[in-house]
């Protein structure tokens, strides 16, 4: 199309040649000339910013969906975790010679013998804890199969990331409950030392917990903004 608007500008400029002082006709060519090339720029701008549009569009779409395959990996992993748990907790009341051979070797027998109230107090911990995670990255994975990238603002995107942000508090607040009553069992000797890795990054899940609370507000208040601009339009 831009093509063909030059040309069709340079055959105007040709019939009409004959008919101008040729100081003038030097003045209009150079007039025409410049009309197209700018109109040829502008154009090729236009065209150059829709293709980096596209671009930084795919390359968005690329890192979200392989963000999306890793929570549901890591979704699929802590639920094996989770899993491996329970089932242990049943084996430790009813089998307990058969501990050694489960995925997820938590022997906490001697703890079982020797206090049963600290048994199931701490092993309610790690199991909720073990949960929350796995119900955590449920929702990440909710969140990002039904949101539309091209109109995030919405109520439910705000909701879930709400959600995100009560399960990773309460995920860091139990974790620095559980360690803390953990330390106080020590000194009794119930506890074994390799219980720390159920609950030691509880700061850094109540630190992420606060931040995205903060965001999900400052989202929350975003959609409202925009649906009262909607009804006011």
């Amino acid at each position: 199309m831009v093509l063909f608007s030059a040309i069709s500008s340079l055959f105007s400029v040709a019939k009409i040649e004959n008919y101008i002082h040729p100081k003038k006709l030097y003045f209009l060519n150079v007039l025409f000339f410049n009309k197209n090339l700018l109109f040829i720029n502008k154009n090729l701008l236009i065209l150059h910013r829709n293709l980096k549009t596209n671009i930084m569009s795919k390359t968005n779409n690329f890192v979200f969906w392989g963000l999306y395959i890793v929570a549901w990996l890591i979704f699929v992993g802590l639920s094996i975790e989770a899993g491996g748990l329970l089932v242990n907790f049943f084996f430790t009341l009813y089998n307990p010679e058969f501990v050694q051979n489960l995925y997820q070797k938590l022997d906490l027998i001697e703890m079982y013998k020797d206090s049963k109230l600290a048994f199931f107090g701490v092993y309610s911990f790690i199991l909720i804890i073990s949960i929350l995670k796995a119900c955590l990255f449920y929702t990440v994975i909710r969140l990002m199969h039904k949101m539309d990238l091209s109109k995030p603002f919405n109520t439910f995107v705000a909701g879930q990331i709400s959600n995100i942000s009560y399960y990773t508090l309460s995920i860091g607040l139990l974790s620095y409950i559980a360690r803390q009553l953990v330390k106080n069992l020590m000194h009794h000797g119930f506890v074994p030392d390799n219980l720390n890795q159920f609950w030691a990054d509880s700061q850094a899940f109540i630190l992420m917990g606060a931040v995205i609370y903060i965001i999900a507000t400052i989202f929350k208040k975003g959609v409202d903004i925009q649906n009262e601009n909607e009804l006011t339009i």
